[in-house]
């Protein structure tokens, strides 16, 4: 072990071996991969209940517009449907005629 750190400090340098101490010490951490919110949400006071604020206001913002489109695709949605139903009951009207003028004909 103590070979391969000299190794290591010979080929990169005072400096190359600081950067790779740093960056093993803040892999040790596993609770940075959990964190959910920002260090100033998490520090708390005003900054915290702003920021919480103003993600809420985001999010609703972002909900309320899916919603206005969900709904408004289940409009055009229905419509469509309401113009095939007519033009489907035309169609039968137009059969119908069909036959009672064979009908007629016999």
């Amino acid at each position: 072990m103590a070979g391969s750190v000299l190794a290591a400090r010979a080929r990169l340098g005072v400096w190359g071996w600081r950067a790779v101490q740093t960056r093993s010490f803040n892999s040790d951490r596993p609770d940075d991969l959990d964190r959910g919110a920002g260090a100033i949400r998490e520090a708390g006071g005003a900054f915290g209940k702003k920021e919480k604020a103003e993600e809420d206001r985001y999010f609703r913002e972002k909900t309320k517009e899916q919603l206005n489109a969900l709904r408004k695709h289940h409009e055009n949605e229905i419509e469509e449907h309401k113009q095939e139903i007519d033009r489907l009951q035309k169609q039968i009207e137009r059969h119908k005629k069909m036959i009672k003028k064979l009908q007629k004909d016999d």
